[in-house]
């Protein structure tokens, strides 16, 4: 019994702090945990900035409104639910996430929340747990499930430590030079068929 794990920025959706960024041109917006490993020294940069500039919620969630998953993102996550139960695991907020969901089918999806005031300012944000990516992979593999992961970012490289087989997808240079140990992958052609080829299965889902 086999489980894949996806990470969503970067693998299905774009960015979305990095299109806010480009919207806003605020440059230092831009930032990810491709650049900013550290997840909680990320996000309390990215609020103080936000109170910077007296941005909140609905000026984010505009920019989500005019995005969508990344070309074939979809067609290739119903082909592999065809073939396996998929989660998204990602750091993300379901805030901003939703919009994104409906365009991809609605899958499962692990994510966090953010701590809104009632004038749309973003007070806040909480975590579901520390380093959640991993420690999901390790309560999916509590039930004997077998989890092969995917991802592009620091963030990511715990997750796919953790599981059975994990896979870079679309990683930075940096990220692929300093985590050798994991397969490259760049399309999602590549992606699906090293999927299948480290999988165990030999029969499909009905």
């Amino acid at each position: 019994m086999e489980i894949v794990c996806l990470d969503l920025e970067g693998v299905l959706v774009p960015e979305i702090w990095i299109n806010f960024a480009e919207r806003t041109g605020i440059e230092a917006l831009k930032a990810t945990t491709r650049d900013i490993p550290d997840y909680d020294e990320l996000m309390t940069q990215r609020l103080s900035i936000l109170k910077e500039h007296g941005l909140g919620l609905p000026d984010i969630q505009k920019v989500i409104d005019g995005m969508g998953p990344m070309e074939g993102a979809r067609e290739f996550l119903d082909s592999l639910r065809e073939q396996f139960q998929v989660i998204i695991l990602s750091d993300t907020f379901y805030e901003f996430a939703n919009p994104l969901m409906r365009q991809l089918g609605w899958p499962t999806l692990f994510c966090h929340k953010l701590g809104v005031q009632p004038d749309g300012s973003v007070s806040d944000y909480y975590l579901r747990q520390v380093d959640p990516k991993r420690k999901s992979v390790i309560a999916l593999k509590s039930l004997n499930y077998r989890i092969i992961a995917a991802g592009d970012s620091y963030n990511d490289t715990t997750m796919l430590a953790e599981a059975d087989a994990g896979i870079l997808f679309n990683a930075p240079q940096n990220v692929i030079e300093e985590f050798p140990q994991f397969p490259v992958t760049k399309t999602y052609d590549e992606l699906k068929k090293t999927i299948e080829g480290l999988s165990n299965r030999d029969i499909t889902l009905s």
